[in-house]
């Protein structure tokens, strides 16, 4: 998932950046309300963290204006609001969930997964493809009951594409996905890391789950 966190209290949106990244998610981060919708005009995001009280402009607006422009983008109200006429009004506003501050981060981390089970119309958050399975709560891949191991960014990349089966995805989306708003290298990382999950993923079996599309990208797909 590509986060992006909208939170002006400095070492709150520090930690949490901080600790979203570590467990692997692609995180930008920003202080103030006009600066979050430069960063959600021009990124795609699956979820945005955002708080109310903001400096130049607040929470409220912000959701208004991501629902406005599209309904694909998750959002998680994270506000120190806590009466029920502000929780109905961030979720009748369009919020996918709402959580109070203080709050534990352990918590947090359960609600994210939760929004992504609704994102993608799940139950749970184990996807599977022929032989192959994913859990993207315990980050544990299976292949033919083989266990996987995964850098964190191979398996950001393999969540990302069988979440998307059957799509075809161009490096620069990927790449857009997958790695932060500060990032500047090339698209040939993407071509790196499909090199690397082939190896684990599809080395020594028959079916090939990774395909090439020449000249536009990559897509994950079961071919008979």
């Amino acid at each position: 998932m590509r986060i992006l966190i909208v939170e002006d209290e400095h070492n709150l949106n520090r930690v949490l950046t901080k600790h979203l990244k570590n467990k692997g998610y692609s995180v930008d981060s920003c202080l103030d309300g006009r600066e979050a919708l430069e960063y959600i005009e021009v990124t795609e995001y699956d979820l945005v963290i955002l708080d109310v009280l903001l400096p130049g402009m607040n929470g409220w607006e912000i959701l208004k204006k991501i629902r406005a422009r599209d309904t694909d983008t998750s959002v998680l109200m994270l506000t120190a609001l806590d009466s029920t006429e502000d929780k109905v009004r961030g979720l009748d506003g369009g919020a996918d969930d709402y959580l109070t501050k203080p709050f534990a981060l352990e918590e947090l981390l359960a609600r994210i997964r939760l929004v992504t089970r609704k994102r993608h119309g799940s139950r749970s958050n184990v996807y599977t493809l022929a032989d192959l399975s994913v859990d993207c709560d315990s980050r544990r891949v299976t292949r033919g009951g083989r266990e996987i191991i995964l850098s964190g960014k191979e398996f950001s990349m393999l969540e990302y594409m069988i979440t998307h089966p059957n799509i075809v995805l161009s490096r620069e989306k990927m790449l857009n996905h997958l790695w932060d708003y500060d990032y500047e290298g090339s698209s040939n990382m993407i071509d790196v890391y499909i090199r690397h999950l082939r190896k684990k993923i599809d080395q020594g079996f028959d079916r090939k789950l990774i395909h090439t599309v020449r000249g536009t990208g990559y897509v994950m797909k079961e071919e008979p």
